[in-house]
């Protein structure tokens, strides 16, 4: 019935900062064997995080190792929203020499969304949920209320088990923490990229503020609070008819 019109889609923005690579790890049968600090970092960067003061080469490091991975940081700093960068490990792909290649060219360049990503692309987000503090198990694991006329509660279980085992298990719903689950959401397509620029304003953005880097524009809902960092990821598993979906932007309300 839509084929051929205008459709509306909820989106997410994301703004994401610049990245730069901190260290890289040289790895071997699974463990790390030597790390290389990268040069010219940013002058605020050794007051926020620790960084060891041992100094190697990437061009003295010829063998002994199978796999390597790179460090980054981001430049939340420019976001305005807070100081201390978040530090992740990622892997790279291809054979030993891309990686190498990939890591020479980018090591103390500011590797921006644009250059990873590309619009219509599938991405993955890995963060945390919404923290929802202690909640009892009716919110926590969906069991059904009781009968108004209940004599111990009506928003509790009506067993804690049996007398044997002579404990309350684990398998028992009860009241405890809810959210701030680490989670991955799989397969959300990217509907739009853009830099921050005088003519391309996004201002005023309810719990948000001002984008003032780079964004994508994700179609759907994402896990998490505003401003909770979040780390986008080629996707693990893509399925054809998340593939097929394309959206064309036109107009932004």
């Amino acid at each position: 019935m839509t084929k051929g019109k205008k459709i509306i889609l909820p989106v997410t923005i994301l703004e994401c900062p610049s990245m730069k690579i901190l260290s890289v790890r040289f790895y071997k049968n699974g463990l790390p064997v030597k790390e290389v600090i990268a040069e010219n970092l940013d002058k605020d960067l050794k007051r926020k995080i620790k960084i060891s003061k041992e100094k190697h080469s990437i061009n003295d490091i010829k063998e002994g190792y199978d796999d390597i991975r790179i460090i980054c940081y981001s430049q939340v700093r420019k976001t305005g929203l807070k100081k201390t960068p978040d530090l992740s490990e990622i892997g790279l792909s291809g054979t030993l020499d891309e990686k190498m290649s990939f890591v020479k060219e980018n090591l103390g360049k500011e590797i921006s969304v644009s250059d990873i990503f590309k619009q219509g692309q599938l991405v993955d987000f890995r963060g945390l949920t919404k923290g929802h503090g202690l909640s009892g198990p009716v919110k926590r694991f969906g069991i059904t209320l009781k009968s108004h006329k209940s004599e111990k509660g009506v928003r509790r279980p009506g067993s804690l088990g049996p007398w044997h085992p002579a404990r309350v298990t684990f398998r028992a719903p009860m009241a405890g923490q809810l959210g701030m689950f680490n989670r991955i959401s799989y397969n959300n397509s990217i509907i739009h990229i853009d830099k921050h620029s005088e003519n391309k304003k996004l201002e005023n953005i309810s719990n948000f503020g001002d984008v003032k880097t780079d964004y994508i524009i994700v179609r759907g809902s994402i896990q998490g609070p505003a401003k909770r960092q979040l780390l986008a990821t080629f996707p693990l598993r893509k399925t054809k008819k998340q593939e097929k979906k394309k959206f064309e932007f036109i107009e932004l309300r």
